[in-house]
């Protein structure tokens, strides 16, 4: 059999804020990368600063510069019990100030963008097929609100520059009741199962790119 062309993958995970001065998605996306998704998958990890400006220079010019196959964004949520995935992200309503007390005027991550973006990856699709996984002892839930702070806004900005090329996990914080090394062992299993039904969306893709 051919081999598979090396598919890029950015993994987007946020730095300390707030109460959490180990930001568990951190720590869940260096596990990942541990235990890695094969020979086939280039990995490239970053630790966003909680700053909307930095996300809104940092985001664009790595897609700008690399068009990976994927963008997949990694958080915490401190009301999470579960690992969430997020189905879409949504243009309006940031008012929480970040990391640098800073808050956008407009109050929205793209003027002029459409209210609410979806991935390209059926994210109820992903749920199922990793629950299904046996031993993997973590749930999996999907969200359709991430939250609107730093994690939704990098999430639509993602969408909106990937053409819904992107996907965003929640993850609870350490201990609650996951370890690192269980969040990174689900991290793994829901790539998997992405990159499966990304292939399958890219006639969705190519239908999304006219619109803008």
């Amino acid at each position: 059999a051919e081999q598979p062309l090396a598919v890029q993958i950015f993994f987007f995970s946020f730095g300390p804020f707030g109460e959490h001065t180990v930001n568990a998605s951190w720590v869940a996306v260096q596990e990942m990368k541990k235990l890695g998704l094969g020979n086939n998958v280039d990995l490239h990890v970053h630790e966003v600063p909680v700053e909307y400006q930095k996300v809104q220079s940092l985001v664009p010019s790595l897609w700008k510069q690399f068009h990976p196959r994927l963008i997949v964004h990694v958080g915490v949520s401190g009301m999470a019990t579960t690992v969430t995935l997020e189905k879409c992200g949504r243009n309006h309503g940031y008012k929480g100030l970040d990391n640098s007390s800073f808050c956008p005027d407009s109050q929205c991550c793209i003027v002029g963008g459409p209210d609410c973006i979806n991935s390209v990856i059926d994210m109820e699709s992903v749920c199922k097929r990793v629950t299904a996984t046996a031993g993997l002892g973590v749930a999996v839930t999907v969200s359709k609100d991430a939250g609107r702070y730093l994690c939704d806004f990098t999430y639509y900005t993602s969408l909106y520059l990937s053409r819904g090329r992107s996907a965003f996990i929640h993850v609870p914080p350490l201990g609650k009741p996951y370890s690192g090394e269980e969040l990174g062992r689900a991290l793994q299993a829901i790539i998997r199962e992405m990159l499966e039904l990304l292939d399958q969306a890219e006639d969705q893709i190519h239908c999304q790119q006219h619109i803008h």
